[in-house]
């Protein structure tokens, strides 16, 4: 047995003892406690408990007799009728604690708030930036005028890694090609606008690093906040419809 299967049948609450039983009864397909502590090297004291255990959690079953004999389930089965009684769980664990926790979240005066980074140096704007790529999930938009092109570019490798993925890439530039925005083509969906004042990566419609200035970037700022990112997309398409793609 691996130690990938090992560390997930873990996770849905075997011990080492109720694996190894499993796995000798795959093999064996039908076998007495005994048997099974000998052949599986678990202590005849622990045995019992270990089968009965696994009977419970849904793995194996047992057949009456003396003496009584077990036999395991298929894995796919076993999976399926634990996955639906962790559905069943889910479900009950999901009433309960909303009913009585929701209502004191709900209910207290301080309010989490949005956050507002400003970035004076572009080090650390594109630290940022590389952490909110490396959380995308759905899309990244990209509106890169020349003077976010050195941001843009560091992240490079991680725009790279979206190809072949579910992540959706635009990317809008500005102006001719030239050696910094070169490597952009390619990486998703690009578009030429001219004309944009600034620049600015939108993550998700979770968060957005907005790089303003006009020769270089004079202020850089990133936010979670919903409305601001909304604003900041919505803004990003109304430019995306009237762009051009490169001839």
């Amino acid at each position: 047995m691996s130690e990938e299967v090992k560390v997930a049948l873990k996770e849905m609450g075997l011990t080492e003892y109720e694996m190894r039983a499993y796995l000798y009864l795959l093999k064996a397909g039908l076998s007495t406690a005994s048997q099974l502590s000998d052949e599986a090297n678990i202590p005849y004291s622990k045995v019992y408990e270990v089968l009965n255990s696994l009977e419970r959690k849904g793995w194996i079953r047992s057949q009456e007799g003396r003496p009584r004999l077990y036999y395991p389930k298929s894995p796919k089965e076993a999976i399926e009728e634990n996955r639906l009684r962790m559905e069943d769980k889910m479900r009950t664990w999901h009433k309960l604690i909303l009913m009585e926790l929701q209502p004191i979240y709900e209910k207290r005066e301080i309010r989490e708030k949005p956050d507002i980074w400003i970035f004076r140096g572009e080090p650390d704007a594109i630290a940022k930036l590389k952490e909110m790529l490396n959380n995308a999930k759905v899309e990244v938009l990209i509106a890169a005028p020349k003077i976010a092109l050195p941001i843009v570019s560091a992240s490079l490798p991680f725009l790279k890694a979206f190809s072949g993925s579910d992540v959706k890439l635009l990317i809008m530039l500005s102006g001719d090609l030239d050696e910094s925005s070169r490597g952009l083509i390619g990486l998703g969906e690009v578009k030429f606008k001219s004309g944009m004042f600034g620049g600015g990566i939108i993550v998700d419609e979770h968060e957005a690093l907005l790089i303003l200035g006009e020769s270089g970037p004079s202020l850089i700022i990133w936010s979670n906040h919903l409305d601001l990112v909304r604003f900041a997309k919505s803004y990003f398409y109304y430019l995306w419809e009237t762009a051009h793609k490169a001839d």
